[in-house]
């Protein structure tokens, strides 16, 4: 990619992108995600949230005494990209991956399929509530 393109989707506000066919590009170095100082959480997810899914997202990080501010959501794809970080919480909701070193994993359903699902949400609380014990 052309420094050009890279300085235009900086001003864009856009500072992670993946190429749809990698193999058209054999010698690109994929990029390093520099995760802020203040993400406690990484929230992982095969689909990208609604409004809905954001509400119930943001109810979930209050009762986790944490702020919008310090979680971050990256695709599945994303993971091996991550450089170092100080994150407390790797939520995988509706997918598996590896996760990153030194962190908490939380396993969940989608946030779509928890809305109806009190379940869901009640076995979520309690990978929570296991690692205060």
């Amino acid at each position: 990619m052309k420094q050009r393109d890279i300085q235009v989707l900086q001003e864009m506000g856009i500072t992670y992108w993946q190429v749809r066919k990698p193999e058209l590009f054999p010698n690109q170095v994929l990029p390093v995600i520099n995760l802020p100082a203040e993400c406690k959480l990484l929230f992982i997810a095969a689909e990208e949230l609604d409004e809905h899914d954001a509400w119930l997202f943001g109810r979930i990080l209050s009762s986790m005494k944490l702020t919008p501010q310090q979680a971050l959501s990256l695709p599945l794809s994303a993971l091996d990209q991550i450089a170092e970080h100080h994150l407390t919480w790797c939520w995988f909701a509706g997918c598996q991956g590896a996760h990153p070193t030194d962190c908490q994993v939380l396993n969940s359903a989608s946030l779509k399929l928890m809305h109806n699902d009190p379940s869901s949400k009640k076995a979520l609380w309690q990978q929570i509530c296991s690692y205060d014990a």
